[in-house]
C-alpha cells in the first residue's frame, strides 16, 4: 500500500511542526513548506521527508506539492497584535495564501482533502459562553476577520467546487516550543522579576495543548468534505488568566500573586470557552489538563533559559 502524502503549509511554525511530527508518526509521508530557517537535520526531528522554503503560492504549489492526499494550511499569521500594526500583511499572509491552497486544488488536486486550522477570533466578544459553531461571528480585529475571510473562501469552494475541506477554529493554544503569547511573555516578566500583567486577570481564556491540537487536526482531515464541517478546537471550560499566572509563580515557587494593570489589549476579547460537542462526536477529546500543560510549559521555559 503506497504511503499517504501530506503537505504541510506553515510547518516551520509552532502548529505546523506539531502536527507535520504527529502525522509522520502515523505513517505519513510530510512535505512542508513555507519560511523558516532549520537545518536537514531539524525538519527530519520534526518528521518531515521533504523542506522547501517558499511563499505559498500557486507556483510552489505547482512546483512541490505533486498530488496529496491531505493539506494541512498552517501558514499564515498567528498574532492580533501584528495584525493591528501591520493589517495588509496579515491579509496577504493569511487570506491571500488560503486562497492559492484552495485554487491549486481546484485546477490540480480535486482529490486532496485540506484541513484549514482557524481561530476562536472569528467570534469577537461571544455574546454566550460556551461558544457554539453556530454563534454569530463578529470578529473585533484584523487577525480575527481575515480568519473570517478564509473560512468563507473555504465554503465557499466547497460548496462550488467540490472541494473537501474541514475547518477547525481554534482557541487558546499552547504548549513547550511557544515563544510568544502570554506563557512565554509571563515567563520572561516572572525571570526578571516583573509580576505585573496586562488586563485585569479575569479575562477567560479555553486552552488547548499542542498534543491536543495535533491529534484534532489529524482527526479533520477524515471529516473533510464538500460540506465544509466546522468545529471548535478546545477543552470546554475557561480558565483565568490570573489563575494561569498564579500557577506559573507556584511552579517557579514564587510565593506571590501577579498584579494587573486592568488596561485592556486592542483587539482581546474578555471571555472565550469553546462548545466541543462537534469535535468530541468525531472520536476526538482534549488529554491535557491545564494546570499539567501549564508546569510543563514552565520547565520548560526553565530549561531553554536557565
Amino acid at each position: 500500500m503506497a504511503e499517504k502524502k501530506v503537505i504541510v503549509t506553515g510547518a516551520f511554525g509552532f502548529i505546523g511542526r506539531s502536527v507535520a511530527r504527529h502525522l509522520a508518526k502515523l505513517g505519513w509521508e510530510v512535505v512542508g513548506l513555507g519560511h523558516g530557517k532549520w537545518s536537514r537535520q531539524e525538519w527530519e526531528t520534526w518528521g518531515l521527508t521533504e523542506w522547501h522554503t517558499c511563499d505559498i503560492t500557486l507556483n510552489s504549489l505547482l512546483s512541490y506539492a505533486d498530488t496529496p492526499d491531505l493539506i494541512v494550511h498552517c501558514a499564515g499569521s498567528g498574532s492580533v497584535n501584528f495584525s493591528m500594526t501591520h493589517p495588509m500583511q496579515d491579509y496577504q499572509r493569511t487570506v491571500a495564501t488560503t486562497l492559492n491552497v484552495l485554487e491549486f486544488m481546484r485546477l490540480y488536486a480535486q482529490n486532496s482533502k485540506l484541513v484549514y486550522p482557524s481561530s476562536a477570533a472569528v467570534y469577537g466578544n461571544a455574546d454566550k459562553l460556551p461558544i457554539l459553531e453556530s454563534a454569530p461571528l463578529k470578529p473585533i480585529s484584523p487577525y480575527g476577520v481575515h480568519k473570517m475571510l478564509s473560512e468563507q473562501i473555504c465554503r465557499s469552494f466547497a460548496r462550488h467546487f467540490g472541494i473537501h475541506v474541514a475547518v477547525v477554529r481554534l482557541f487558546s493554544v499552547y504548549g513547550r516550543g511557544l515563544r510568544k503569547q502570554l506563557l512565554w511573555d509571563a515567563c520572561n516578566k516572572i525571570s526578571k522579576g516583573d509580576m505585573t500583567f496586562f488586563g485585569t486577570g479575569n479575562e477567560v481564556r479555553d486552552w488547548l495543548h499542542i498534543d491536543d491540537v495535533a491529534t484534532l487536526l489529524s482527526c479533520a482531515g477524515a471529516h473533510a468534505s464538500p460540506a465544509c464541517p466546522i468545529v471548535n478546537g478546545a477543552t470546554g471550560y475557561g480558565t483565568s488568566v490570573r489563575d494561569i499566572l498564579s500557577e506559573m509563580l507556584r511552579t517557579r515557587r514564587i510565593s506571590v500573586e501577579p498584579r494587573f494593570n486592568d488596561l485592556p489589549r486592542p483587539g482581546d476579547p474578555p471571555g472565550y470557552i469553546g462548545d466541543i460537542s462537534r469535535a468530541m462526536k468525531w472520536g476526538w477529546k482534549p488529554t491535557v489538563y491545564w494546570k499539567d500543560g501549564v508546569k510543563d510549559y514552565v520547565q520548560w521555559h526553565t530549561e531553554e533559559s536557565p
